[in-house]
């Protein structure tokens, strides 16, 4: 890309591109990077989010809340697409799922608009061009240009292709040609794409239909558990034995208790359970160890020709409604800066093709799994709040049974969108209302504090033990770090991420960043089973990769090097190791340490360098167990959660109370 130069005080360039060139612009706004310069002319648009980010997020979600609400012929949207008394298939569309990190990345790109435009009124400018390759945004800004009366400039750039010869998928290098039918399938019509799918779905996933579904009919447990069928413990699996990293020991305990328990798994492919027929083995070993104490089946076990009947039926109805309103949702919002050409494709995906029909048959199975099972008091599931969720939700609710817990797992980050909703969302005095569960039960203090400053209903949270970080309570005063003595090498531990993206960035500064410090430095890799990196592109930094469990690295590092995303980073930050965390400026700060002052954030070669340095000599750290996550391997606070009669055994107001304390 040519220098770029303009000396009108009235002309403003949005620069969107990598490297930056040489800008001799009177005024920039950096789209995607930061004013390391200081420079007055410039501004960063990603410093400006996280300068305004409470009203920002805020804004967004009242705009996703608005979308919902948008009335067409005399009806909302939510309502025209009710498909079950009192639940809109709304609720399972990308729209309010909010996933800005995987689904909708467009996410992004739309609070950057807000927080451009906040700044922008206060700006005497008559013209703006946008160098950039995306065509989405230059439609947003054109619209917006033309409804401000601005003159408005689109110089398009090549997109840019990332690199992906570094990592190694499955075992082989991620430069592998996709074949002749899948590239056939993406010329198909969505439709007929979702049709393909559906048919190919039931042929790969009917042997599970029918595994478990006799005993989980007739099940004495009183307490459901929703869960995936996988991060299974291998040495417990071996044996037959159900054991999860998401629950720990909370399913002996409940056995010990003599509270026999129900287990209701969704099926993902991994090296541990690599298909369906390996999943149904493990179901029926899971029942027989566990001599009805538990009862454990898939979603799949309620496959069947009634569903699938259901689901063609449920499509049509979408179909229909979505007909009515294709293209009123443009003109939703009372904002001056139109969003919506960012959110075609959401649109599209949502009401179309294989996620529509992906999230009916999920609706159709949970409602099948909760009628054929006996009257429950109580209800645990893995709460993220994706589209399957809600689905689960009124099917739990609309078949009777009793209380229902969301279970957040991981941390709750500011920027996961998925978390938060406008709070007129909490209104329920409206019908299809947001299905929402009875309580949540939040981890610790800063997940407390995350939900209510969501505006999330207080007296429906409840503070748990983090059951996926009980082991964290290795790490306590009583048992100290050792400090590393100043004349041994600087042992670095790369935590990687299960995206492609963000992990070849994090390893692409860091490739570079070793240029810069002492040779002897000491490497050790920990990636994550989905984005494996081959590591004879790196022979330079001579690094070596180990699966060792964290609590074992953590141990044997002086620092932990992550990615901006990944919840990884939070273990490293609770044991007390120092934290570098990558952020990218082309995202919104995701990580789960957004906010925490021991965290270091980077986003060049050079800042990770004097990072990695300046740690060399720094003290160490005192761990954060007792100030994030809540932590007791005897979980008094789930056994009292999980037992009907002192369900309400912990106030909410204790718990805020608690969680003040905490975080002080």
């Amino acid at each position: 890309m040519t220098n770029q130069s303009n000396d009108n005080p009235c002309h403003l360039l949005i620069c969107d591109a990598e490297p930056l060139p040489e800008i001799t612009y009177c005024k920039v706004a950096l789209w995607c990077g930061y004013n390391h310069s200081n420079a007055p002319h410039i501004v960063s648009i990603p410093e400006l989010v996280e300068k305004n980010a409470e009203t920002l997020r805020q804004r967004y979600l009242a705009w996703v809340y608005d979308l919902g609400e948008t009335e067409i012929q005399g009806r909302r949207v939510i309502d025209h697409l009710e498909i079950r008394n009192g639940f809109s298939y709304w609720w399972m569309t990308r729209l309010v799922e909010k996933c800005n990190y995987a689904k909708s990345p467009q996410i992004d790109n739309a609070v950057k608009l807000m927080a451009f435009e906040s700044w922008f009124l206060d700006q005497a400018i008559t013209h703006v061009k946008l160098e950039s390759s995306n065509s989405l945004l230059a439609q947003c800004l054109s619209i917006w240009c033309v409804n401000m009366g601005l003159v408005f400039e689109w110089q398009s750039l090549p997109d840019k292709v990332a690199p992906i010869k570094l990592f190694a998928i499955r075992g082989t290098e991620q430069t592998k040609e996709v074949s002749w039918i899948k590239r056939i399938y993406q010329t198909l019509p969505s439709n007929l794409k979702g049709i393909i799918w559906l048919i190919n779905y039931l042929v790969r996933r009917w042997p599970l239909k029918g595994a478990g579904l006799k005993k989980w009919s007739q099940s004495k447990g009183k307490v459901t558990f929703v869960s995936y069928l996988f991060n299974l413990v291998p040495d417990a699996l071996n044996i037959g034995k159900f054991e999860s990293y998401y629950w720990a020991h909370l399913p002996d305990v409940l056995q010990n208790d003599v509270c026999p328990t129900n287990w209701l798994h969704i099926y993902l492919k991994s090296p541990l359970i690599p298909n369906v027929s390996k999943a149904a083995e493990v179901i029926k070993q899971f029942n027989a160890e566990a001599k009805g104490e538990q009862v454990h089946v898939t979603l799949d076990t309620f496959l069947g020709w009634r569903v699938l009947l259901k689901v063609l039926q449920d499509w049509r109805v979408v179909h229909r409604a979505v007909a009515n309103f294709r293209q009123i949702p443009v003109n939703c919002s009372k904002d001056v800066i139109v969003l919506w050409p960012l959110f075609v494709d959401d649109w599209e995906q949502s009401f179309t093709g294989v996620e529509a029909l992906n999230n009916i048959l999920n609706l159709s199975l949970y409602e099948a799994a909760m009628t054929s099972l006996p009257t429950q008091r109580v209800g645990v599931y893995l709460q993220e709040n994706q589209g399957w969720e809600f689905a689960f939700v009124h099917a739990w609710q609309a078949a009777g049974h009793g209380n229902l817990i969301g279970a957040p797992h991981s941390s709750v980050r500011f920027w996961d969108l998925r978390y938060y909703f406008d709070s007129r969302s909490y209104d329920r005095r409206l019908k299809n209302n947001l299905p929402l569960p009875d309580l949540v039960a939040v981890n610790g203090s800063e997940a407390m504090l995350a939900f209510i400053g969501g505006a999330y209903p207080v007296a429906k949270l409840r503070q748990v033990e983090a059951l996926r970080y009980l082991y964290l309570t290795d790490y306590s005063d009583v048992k100290p770090r050792v400090q590393r003595p100043l004349d041994s090498p600087l042992r670095v531990l790369v935590m990687g991420d299960h995206l492609l993206e963000d992990m070849q960035l994090q390893m692409h500064l860091l490739e570079h960043a070793a240029e810069m410090l002492s040779k002897d430095t000491i490497f050790v890799i920990k990636p994550h089973p989905a984005c494996p990196v081959n590591l004879e592109h790196y022979q330079r930094l001579g690094m070596r990769v180990s699966m060792e469990p964290l609590l074992i690295l953590l141990e044997k590092c002086d620092v932990a090097y992550v990615s901006g995303i990944t919840s990884a980073a939070v273990d490293a930050y609770v044991s007390g190791v120092p934290i570098i965390s990558v952020i990218d400026p082309k995202k919104l700060n995701l990580s789960p340490l957004r906010g925490c002052a021991r965290a270091i954030f980077i986003n060049t070669q050079a800042e990770l360098a004097n990072a990695l340095m300046s740690n060399m000599t720094l003290p160490l750290q005192v761990p954060e167990t007792t100030n994030y996550f809540c932590l007791d391997t005897a979980i008094p606070r789930w056994r009292g959660l999980l037992k009907v009669e002192t369900i309400n055994a912990v106030p909410a107001s204790q718990s805020i109370k608690e969680s003040s304390l905490n975080s002080s």
